[in-house]
């Protein structure tokens, strides 16, 4: 007589006591792998330099890396700590533009001095939270320019002095809530205006003073 075969009881995995999981190798965190810099993988950019090509690219690059994100791993807002004595004009406006077009919020700080370039880039951000700190310095005023070259040349430079200066009009309206009147003459007359933390919030450029000591 041929023999029986026994059967083959498979083992069930063990479990761990206090999850009742089968056991294997960890778990790694849910998301996206750590990119080694804890400010980026926690969504903050610091811009603590001029406003150039370089500059101004590496926080939109920032910006554009968090929004191709799947929507599961998508943060809720970014932070953009701003520091800056100022710069290219054009190049601002590129960072900005991609900031309002960002399907995450951008929420801005104002840290040491915010001037010129600094000021538009930092006005920009969501609303309601726009902090600055009580030292930082503020500086506002009209767009500035320099140009060599012929008679012609000039007046064609000058049409793009006028569009520049139409653009950061149109921009502070926008982000401060005051009238074209009101911005001319207390945020962009014809001498430079330096502001502390509560008349920034008073004219629209900031939402909230965050006293630290």
């Amino acid at each position: 007589m041929a023999a029986k075969k026994k059967k083959v009881e498979k083992k069930k995995p063990e479990t761990d006591k206090d999850t009742d999981s089968p056991k294997g190798p960890p778990k790694g965190p849910k998301g996206p792998m750590p990119s080694g810099d804890p400010l980026y993988d926690n969504n903050i950019f610091i811009f603590m330099t001029d406003f150039n090509e370089e500059s101004c690219g590496a926080a939109i690059r920032f910006i554009l890396e968090k929004n191709i994100l799947p929507s599961k791993h998508k943060p809720k807002h970014l932070t953009l700590m701003i520091n800056s004595p100022g710069g290219e004009v054009a190049h601002a406006f590129a960072l900005i533009d991609v900031m309002k077009g960002s399907a995450i919020p951008v929420r801005t700080v104002g840290l040491g001095m915010i001037a010129s370039c600094g000021v538009l880039t930092f006005m920009a951000g969501q609303k309601g939270h726009r902090i600055i700190t009580p030292n930082t310095s503020i500086l506002s005023h009209q767009y500035s320019w320099g140009s060599r070259g012929k008679e012609h040349e000039l007046f064609a430079v000058v049409r793009e002095f006028e569009m520049s200066t139409e653009r950061m009009m149109y921009h502070y309206k926008i982000c401060t809530g005051l009238s074209e009147k009101k911005i001319r003459e207390v945020l962009l007359p014809p001498q430079d205006v330096w502001l502390n933390a509560k008349e920034a919030v008073k004219y629209g450029i900031a939402d909230i003073i965050k006293t630290v000591y």
